[in-house]
């Protein structure tokens, strides 16, 4: 086991934070949860797991400097849906400044796979500014890049769907793409963590699985109980609800992300690495039942 690290989480009550706490509190680490909202129920149950919970906001410098004094590492991200993406950007970049105020030994950074590409995304775009300016700021860091959500497919916008026995998507069929669970985003920071020294100034992309829609769909179908098909979503219709999704999609069908996935698991073999079979065996069904016997 490594040292036991003091560890900042900001987002901790969001998906990817939560993930995040939850893993390296599970490996005997100790959490400071930053979050805005320290009397919401997902804190209440973070403090119930052992975190402490610290009131915060990623755009006052001040309160993550005082929330950074006493920790040795920093876990810092971003969420462009809920911010925007000028706003996560400015965010991140007094973030990373307050962390290096408040003498944060490891500055850990969540990104996004192949945001380094110049892919032409604008939210991939927006997280590559805030690594530039965290790379120049003279500090130990890494940049965690994680490549698409397992739980994209339960996300509010495809469960209606899904329910109904659909998992619509705006690509191709056969066209793969690279997936990772939030659990194993949370194993892989957590080694991150933990390795410290060996993973300074470093960039990892990552994933757990590589599979198309229909293969999804067929393994979904296996783990729900019941059929679900796969079905495209037309671009035209990606691009009237949002620019920057559409573009995310041609540029999946296009180049995609490129993880070597044999080798990642070889050299972090800490981590669960859980394939999208096992994300869907693991997962509660429970409500989609519900969801579709009452439609």
């Amino acid at each position: 086991m490594a040292s036991k690290r003091n560890i900042l989480v900001t987002g901790a009550t969001g998906q990817q934070g939560g993930a995040v706490a939850r893993a390296v509190l599970s490996r005997g680490h100790r959490v400071k949860a930053l979050t805005r909202q320290p009397d919401s129920e997902a804190a209440r149950q973070l403090a119930s797991a052992g975190a402490e919970i610290v009131a915060g906001d990623l755009a006052d410098a001040a309160s993550v400097v005082r929330a950074a004094k006493d920790v040795d590492t920093m876990f810092l991200m971003g969420n462009s849906y809920e911010a925007g993406m000028q706003e996560e950007t400015r965010q991140g970049i007094i973030a990373a400044d307050a962390a290096k105020a408040a003498g944060v030994g490891h500055l850990i950074y969540s990104s996004v796979a192949d945001a380094d590409k110049k892919t032409g995304i604008p939210h991939f775009e927006s997280k590559y500014l805030v690594e530039k300016h965290i790379v120049g700021l003279g500090i130990p860091y890494t940049i965690s890049a994680p490549a698409a959500f397992m739980e994209n497919v339960v996300a509010p916008w495809s469960i209606g769907a899904l329910s109904q026995g659909t998992y619509a998507f705006a690509m191709p069929p056969k066209r793969v793409l690279q997936l990772v669970s939030l659990a194993d985003i949370g194993g892989f920071v957590a080694a991150l963590a933990e390795r410290r020294e060996q993973v300074f100034g470093k960039r990892f992309d990552f994933a757990g699985d590589e599979l198309s829609g229909e293969e999804q769909a067929k393994i979904l179908s296996e783990a729900i109980g019941r059929p679900i098909r796969y079905q495209e979503i037309p671009l035209t219709v990606a691009r009237q609800q949002i620019e920057d999704a559409a573009l995310m999609f041609e540029w999946f069908d296009r180049a995609g992300y490129d993880v070597d996935i044999a080798a990642l698991r070889k050299d972090f073999p800490e981590v669960r690495w859980h394939s999208f079979a096992d994300w869907a065996r693991a997962f509660d069904w429970t409500a989609l039942g519900q969801t579709a016997s009452a439609g």
